[in-house]
């Protein structure tokens, strides 16, 4: 078994016509992030999770931000390529838990269709929860959003 850890930030994105888009979920009337790809911090704290796990790096490393071919990737796509890395290193993702930050807008409603999306890509139930930090820092003044991941793989027999 090994247990991976991951963490992403990305910062609230003044350009109105940016989609916010997290655990692979759109959510309407919310301000975009600024990325390279689309953004979803949640998808990319599993990606990373994932591939520490199977001590395969980060995503920078397979998926780097100054490759123009990745410009607005989907992070569908991006967790469809490290669940390949991972399984091609001999793993499998027994389970997979993830937690979002952000202060605004409100995800509650969106968490069951996070659930879905990701379990369905992934093939075994991925956690979604939200958080907020209560007004602290960064994050608490809505200037961006985070999420931590934590993953359990199993080895491939």
């Amino acid at each position: 078994m090994r247990i991976g850890h991951g963490i992403d930030v990305h910062r609230v994105s003044d350009d109105p016509s940016r989609v916010l888009r997290l655990a692979l979920v759109e959510i309407p009337g919310a301000p975009g992030l600024v990325g390279h790809s689309d953004a979803d911090a949640a998808t990319h704290a599993l990606c990373d999770a994932l591939l520490g796990a199977a001590n395969l790096g980060d995503l920078g490393r397979h998926f780097p931000d100054d490759d123009p071919s990745l410009a607005g990737v989907s992070s569908r796509r991006l967790l469809e390529e490290t669940l390949l890395l991972v399984r091609s290193a001999g793993f499998g993702v027994t389970s997979a838990d993830i937690t979002i930050i952000a202060e605004q807008p409100k995800l509650a409603p969106y968490m069951p269709a996070m659930s879905q999306e990701l379990t369905l890509v992934v093939g075994t139930t991925v956690s979604v929860k939200a958080t907020t930090t209560e007004g602290l820092g960064a994050l608490g003044r809505v200037e961006g959003v985070g999420a931590t991941a934590v993953v359990l793989l199993e080895e491939i027999q």
